[in-house]
């Protein structure tokens, strides 16, 4: 089984919260992300908090935890599938590109995500989901 997550998951695992816990059951040794992930997370942290300590030790945070992900990349084919995606589901560009990503992985494939926008097209992809 391949497990990817997507920048919700992400996030999810530095924060102290419920999902917290659905993320860190839902992580494999060789966890998936795609490139996009790690600029998509580190802009969130803003959306997170104000003061700049705690901004920096979540930065610091995810990306140490980074080193661990094993990264999909956004090339061409990523970009054209998730064109694809983007003509077929109501899908913004960003959700496209962690499914498009996710969509290369071999079958089969635990799309973890606490985007509520992701779930059916990952479900229509053929992906088990994990989420609250």
């Amino acid at each position: 089984m391949t497990v990817f997550f997507d920048s919700s998951a992400v996030v999810a695992l530095q924060i102290e919260s419920p999902l917290r816990r659905i993320a860190a059951d839902a992580l494999d040794a060789t966890t998936c992300v795609s490139a996009l992930a790690l600029t998509e997370s580190l802009a969130l942290i803003a959306k997170l908090t104000d003061d700049p300590f705690v901004q920096a030790d979540l930065e610091d945070a995810l990306r140490l935890q980074w080193d661990r992900y094993a990264v999909v990349p956004v090339d061409q084919r990523c970009l054209d599938r998730a064109a694809q995606l983007l003509r077929e589901q109501p899908l913004r560009l960003a959700d496209a590109l962690h499914l498009a990503a996710a969509d290369r992985l071999p079958r089969p494939v635990t799309f973890v995500t606490f985007d509520p926008t992701q779930i059916p097209v990952a479900l229509s992809l053929g992906f088990d989901v994990v989420s609250n």
